[in-house]
């Protein structure tokens, strides 16, 4: 059963919260957020700016060499990414 866009917006917003609150995550959760925004972005007419930005995000943390330092260095980000998909709903 396919996720509908607002379960699609819940689960992005679950998992960058959870980056900011754990400093943390894993490489799968980031092949999530990419494989989600694709989704939002060629179904919707959301701010693709911050979608984009999210993208970006999951596509350097796949690739970084320390996953966990990637995430910290991106707390302001998350928090702010967080509040514009709240807009989003």
């Amino acid at each position: 059963m396919p996720l509908n866009q607002q379960d699609q917006l819940q689960l992005l917003k679950d998992i960058l919260n959870n980056h900011q609150v754990d400093c943390c995550g894993s490489v799968s959760e980031l092949e999530q957020l990419e494989r989600l925004v694709k989704s939002l972005m060629a179904d919707s007419n959301m701010n693709n700016d911050v979608l984009e930005q999210i993208y970006n995000y999951s596509q350097n943390g796949i690739h970084s060499s320390n996953l966990d330092n990637h995430i910290e260095s991106h707390q302001q980000q998350l928090s702010q990414w967080v509040n514009d998909v709240e807009t989003f709903s």
